[in-house]
Formats: C-alpha cells, structure tokens, sequence
C-alpha cells in the first residue's frame, strides 16, 4: 500500500514555458527532506494547462530524479478516457510508480461511470501499475462514491489506494468500512490530514501533500510522527502548519464600485506566490488562473509569518537550500513586485 508524505509538486513557470532548471531544483529540495514521493503534474501542478508534450516531459524528469530515492506518481487524469489512457501508457513506459486518475471533471459521468468507463479500463491496461483515484468533488463536479471504489477494488489488484480531498469525513469513514482494512486513504487535504490519519474509523496512510512544496521536512515529520505513534508531537507540528494550511485556498473580500465580492483564489495561487515571495523557482500560474489580490497576498504573508514565528526552524530547510534570507522575504516588498494585482 502506498503510505507516506508525498508532495503534490508545483509545475515552475517561465514566460517561455516549463522551467525544467526549476524544476529539477524542486525535486531535489523534495528528495533531501524527507519525502516520501512526489506527485509530478497532478492538479497543483496546473495539468489542466500543460500541452501533452510539457505533461510527458515533467514526468519523465520527475521519474529520473526520483529513482531509487522515492516513488514517483503520475498525475495522467482527464475527462477523456483515451487522453487518460495515453498519459497513463507512457507513464508507465517512463518508469513512474502509480498513476493518480482525477474525477473526470465538467462533463461529469456518475460514480457508475467512473468505475466502468474510467478507472476500470485504465486499471485493466496497466495490471502491473498502482492505479489512485482521486476524488475532489468540489473541483470535479462528481463523484466516485466509495461503493464503487470498493467494487473496484475487488475487480483490480493495483486499485488498492485513493487520493481523497471530498472534506467530508462520513464519506472517509464510509470508504475504510467498504474497502476494508488493506486499502489505503491518502489525504488530499493538508488541514485535514492529522485528523484523518488519526481517526480510527479512517486511518488515513498519508497525505499528498500542497504545502510540503514549501516545507517538505516539516509535513513528513508530521506525518511520521503519527505513523510511530508520537501523536502529541504530531499534534504539535499540525498546530504550528495549521496557518499555512487554512490557506489552499485564499478567500478574501473585495470591493467593486457596485459593492463588496468574495473572491476565492484557488490551489496553486497561494503556494505558488509563497514559494516566488521566497525566491524559489515556482513562476505565475498559467492563464486563465492569474494573481492573488494584494488582500490574498497580505493572509499568506501574514500566515507565513505566523508560522516562522512560532517555529523558526520550520523554514531553515528553504532558507539553507535556496540560500535566501527567509524573514528578509517576508517582509520586503521588492520581493512581492508583480506577484499580485495592484487593483481589483
């Protein structure tokens, strides 16, 4: 079963494209931290975006550097069971070590469909290859439900883990009591991922991770900590993270001429302009998804600051591999310049 910390690796951005140079820097920051794998091109690494070519060509660097260090998964998912199917084939051809297969997203078939139109084919194809649904409703619009997770399983050997971000515990507690105690349930929350692991009705594996791309040491030794069963430290780190990890996504309010609008700034924006405020390699997100407002920027320094304030060594790891001044960072503006829109 896969267990463990993996990180949900951002996809680096130049105005000419992939910044493979970055990325390369990023795995490496991964592999000396600590973690358990890393999740190239899932949707944190904008996937949706990338043309086929850069998605192929992710993995296969993502697969090289991780080899013999730590699992490598790839995110080949879409609402195309072919396109799916194709991704997934030359994962598989480069070495990767699981598949993550996403909720087909807008056109949106019934958890029945997902299990024979979808998952079932795909699992069929690759027999030799772990097989990860990842059930985000709120991002996909559907739904595999955990009945058909569980038929699935049964039919197929390597359908033994699921990536669940649903938020919602029953529907956890409802998917171990279906798929029974030899599968395992992946966090796809950050700030849900200590309550899920320590639940008795859940035992949660691990967790694919959003802000292990800033702080890979921190979020592993979180999780190992619950797997030796020293739960208070656990405890501990999940409380001092907790600032960072209400903040996948950044909800603030904005004023308009006609009066005030929420605006949600969605997965990767917050980590991606953390990680540039920081000076790693991490670039804007890929059009149609933009900037924070400068409200989105002020909550995620402010979090930042929060977090190295209580614990200062938490951000040792980016400040020594990065060689960056942390605190400097956090509260320079120069280092802010073009990360956020100067109006609504």
């Amino acid at each position: 079963m896969i267990k463990g910390c993996y990180t949900a690796l951002i996809t680096p951005f130049q105005t000419n494209g992939v910044d493979y140079d970055g990325l390369n820097r990023l795995v490496t920051y991964q592999l000396e931290n600590g973690i358990s794998g890393i999740l190239a091109v899932g949707t944190t690494g904008e996937s949706p975006t990338l043309n086929w070519d850069e998605h192929n060509r992710v993995i296969e660097q993502a697969v090289s550097l991780c080899k013999g260090r730590a699992l490598c998964i790839a995110g080949t998912g879409s609402n195309n069971t072919e396109e799916a199917l194709a991704g997934t084939r030359h994962a598989v051809e480069a070495g990767a070590d699981a598949v993550l297969l996403v909720d087909p997203y807008y056109n949106g078939p019934s958890s029945g469909e997902i299990r024979k139109e979808y998952i079932g084919p795909i699992a069929k194809a690759v027999p030799d290859t772990q097989i990860i649904p990842y059930v985000i409703p709120g991002r996909s619009g559907t739904q595999l439900l955990p009945e058909d997770l569980a038929l699935l399983s049964r039919e197929f050997g390597n359908v033994k883990t699921v990536k669940e971000a649903t938020g919602n515990l029953e529907n956890m507690r409802r998917t171990r009591a279906c798929c029974g105690p030899d599968f395992s349930i992946i966090s796809g929350d950050d700030g849900l991922t200590f309550e899920m692991m320590t639940d008795p009705k859940i035992k949660a594996g691990g967790v694919i991770s959003v802000f292990s791309n800033l702080l890979p040491r921190a979020v592993s030794d979180m999780v190992g900590a619950i797997e030796t069963g020293d739960t208070e430290i656990a405890r501990k780190l999940n409380e001092t993270l907790d600032p960072l990890f209400q903040l996948v996504s950044v909800k603030t309010t904005e004023q308009t001429p006609w009066g005030e609008v929420v605006c949600k700034a969605k997965n990767p924006l917050g980590i991606k302009t953390l990680m540039a405020v920081l000076g790693m390699p991490a670039g804007l997100c890929r059009q149609p998804l933009g900037k924070l407002t400068r409200n989105g920027l002020d909550k995620i320094l402010s979090a930042a600051r929060t977090v190295r304030s209580n614990a200062p060594e938490i951000f040792q790891p980016v400040a020594d591999f990065f060689a960056v001044d942390v605190e400097e960072r956090l509260n320079t503006p120069t280092y802010w310049k073009g990360l956020f829109y100067e109006n609504y």
